[in-house]
């Protein structure tokens, strides 16, 4: 597919040729100097359709109003003939992109043989396969002692497996979870949020069950101290909670954690914290439960995002990537904590043999290719694209992230600093940058607190020259989204 805004793709091409200059700072030079292509977004019949006979829950459609009709890599097609670089790629679920070749042919090979395309846990060759191509993927000293339960297709169905496991493996009932945490919506996971909106209505969550800590986001310090400080302080707080016996708060039977938040804000966490963490739980007999949904598979630079700490969790719950675009959800977990009894977790749906063969041939092309490797590249590339915007906008509060899962906080720098003297997030602004990168041709999510923190999801596969394209779009979006500030 060729990406079709010819007025952005002349300004690279000129700005390619000065190596010494970031693209993303000269377009701050002269963003809109040439008269730009933008798209125009019209309520089509299929979306009218869609508005009148969807739930009012749906959400993406609101802030991206396209109605898509193809995908090759890391573009997509509308109805209307528009292309857009996504840089959602199913909220992660796409590490190749749309529609690989490896991915393809996975699945037409499971239909060529004609094999069972849905076993509930009936085990066949292409599930045998997936195991032993994940747990090749993992670090040894989990890989010896693993146990994996497939779940119904959604991540949240495995987070809610994980929560069944540990309190029958603990005979302990309560979660620690943290602030800005994301682990589905199910009621179960639900309890777990940090967020509050998607709460407010439902009575009935497992609120005593669940105790929220602070997470440690260096930029804006739930302690207001940040650096080694904050971590300290944060560690500190948890191993008393877990030791004091006036502390108000049972023996958990685990803690769940993301090793980066991503719809909390792209927040990665320290990597002495998790260590620390994990002392703490192992120390107090409390399983330690990483989500890596969305970070699993290469998307921050290691395989799994807790690698970076060295770390070996009891629990890891899996999804998104690991079913080659198709829907799969796992847990993966420690020996010691199979003591649940047979049917104690079940789901129809968890047998998809498309999404095994998918998977498997995800898992294969990401470790010969050393995805890992381009993801850490591609994600200091697009990060020093970023970081050189930052000079010329300082609505560009905090640039973070691992690997290709980066966020770019807004805020408003006349607003009253924080204890840190940060300024104020600009919620207002998030969705006008994200309106403005649509019109040129960029897919991006919001995420963190109020929605302003711009995020990056391409797939793994995004080559360097696409990675120019993202930042000197982003450099025009923004540019027009703060003119006249």
């Amino acid at each position: 597919m060729r990406f079709q805004n010819s007025n952005v793709l002349v300004n690279l091409i000129h700005l390619l040729r000065a190596p010494q200059m970031s693209v993303a700072t000269c377009l701050v030079d002269a963003p809109l100097a040439q008269a730009e292509t933008l798209y125009e977004f019209v309520e089509s019949p299929l979306l009218a359709r869609q508005s009148r006979q969807e739930s009012n829950a749906r959400s993406y459609p609101r802030r991206i109003p396209i109605a898509l009709k193809r995908a090759k890599g890391i573009y997509v097609e509308d109805v209307e003939g528009r292309r857009f670089i996504d840089c959602l790629a199913g909220a992660g679920t796409l590490a190749l992109g749309h529609n690989h070749p490896v991915v393809i042919e996975a699945i037409q090979q499971v239909l060529a043989d004609e094999l069972p395309l849905h076993t509930l846990d009936l085990t066949t060759p292409v599930k045998d396969q997936f195991v032993q191509d994940l747990f090749g993927l993992l670090p040894p000293a989990l890989a010896s002692e693993a146990k994996i339960q497939f779940c119904g297709p959604t991540g949240t169905d495995a987070v809610e497996a994980a929560l069944k496991l540990v309190r029958t493996a603990t005979g302990r009932t309560t979660i620690v979870s943290f602030q800005g945490g994301y682990h589905g919506m199910s009621q179960g996971a639900l309890s777990l949020m940090g967020s509050l909106g998607p709460k407010k209505p439902i009575a009935g969550l497992l609120s005593n069950g669940v105790q929220f800590m602070p997470y440690p986001y260096d930029y804006r310090c739930p302690f207001g101290l940040g650096g080694k400080q904050g971590v300290q302080a944060n560690l500190h707080y948890l191993e008393n909670l877990f030791s004091d016996p006036e502390a108000g708060v049972q023996l958990p039977a685990a803690v769940i954690v993301e090793v980066v938040q991503g719809e909390g804000g792209v927040i990665p966490a320290d990597l002495d914290w998790l260590r620390g963490l994990r002392r703490i739980t192992e120390q107090a007999g409390v399983a330690l439960i990483v989500d890596e949904i969305q970070s699993g598979f290469a998307r921050t630079g290691k395989m799994f995002a807790f690698e970076h700490a060295g770390i070996i969790p009891d629990v890891v719950v899996l999804s998104k990537a690991v079913g080659g675009s198709l829907p799969l959800a796992v847990v993966v977990y420690r020996e010691w904590l199979d003591t649940w009894l047979p049917g104690a977790h079940a789901g129809t749906f968890r047998g998809n043999q498309m999404a095994m063969a998918a998977g498997s041939a995800v898992m294969r092309y990401l470790k010969q290719h050393r995805i890992a490797e381009h993801a850490v590249a591609m994600g200091e590339r697009l990060s020093e694209h970023l970081r050189m915007l930052q000079r010329d906008f300082p609505q560009l509060g905090d640039i973070r992230g691992r690997g290709l899962m980066l966020g770019v906080e807004l805020v408003d720098p006349t607003g009253k600093p924080d204890a840190l003297g940060h300024p104020p997030v600009f919620a207002q602004l998030a969705p006008r940058v994200q309106r403005e990168c649509l019109k040129r041709g960029l897919i991006l999510e919001l995420g963190g607190r109020q929605g302003s923190v711009v995020r990056f999801l391409p797939p793994l596969v995004i080559t360097a020259s696409e990675i120019d394209q993202v930042a000197a779009i982003f450099g025009n979006a923004l540019a027009a989204a703060t003119a006249g500030r």
